[in-house]
């Protein structure tokens, strides 16, 4: 699966995500560091990869609908410390084999993993 992880989140992600056998590239690889929300949305679209951020505002559906995307993934940690963000992204990759992402909005807290569908489905 392709993702591109957002400038708020932990390099060591993306670094898990290439260790599991995901094509991972995190925005500031891209020179993309202080890019609005809307033009790394329009980069994800492009190359086909799923978001993964911290950032709420990619919850919004009315502004990213997320029938539009590959997948938007927004982890929402207790605390925002590099091991408890690493659990959310393992706990939302373990679901990856049992529901489809592509289309959907994923919400990744300590608790469960809340998934919304596209308002057409």
């Amino acid at each position: 699966m392709r993702f591109k992880t957002d400038e708020n989140m932990p390099r060591e992600v993306a670094d898990y995500l290439r260790d599991c056998g995901h094509d991972a590239m995190r925005v500031d690889e891209q020179g993309l560091n202080g890019v609005v929300d809307p033009g790394v949305a329009a980069v994800c679209l492009v190359e086909q990869r799923v978001i993964v951020t911290l950032d709420t505002d990619f919850m919004d559906i009315r502004r990213y609908p997320p029938g539009l995307y590959h997948g938007i993934v927004v982890l929402r940690p207790n605390r925002q410390s590099v091991s408890n963000i690493l659990t959310l992204t393992r706990r939302f990759l373990m679901l990856l084999p049992f529901e489809p992402l592509s289309g959907k909005l994923w919400i990744v807290d300590e608790g469960r993993v809340r998934i919304r569908p596209d308002e057409a489905d």
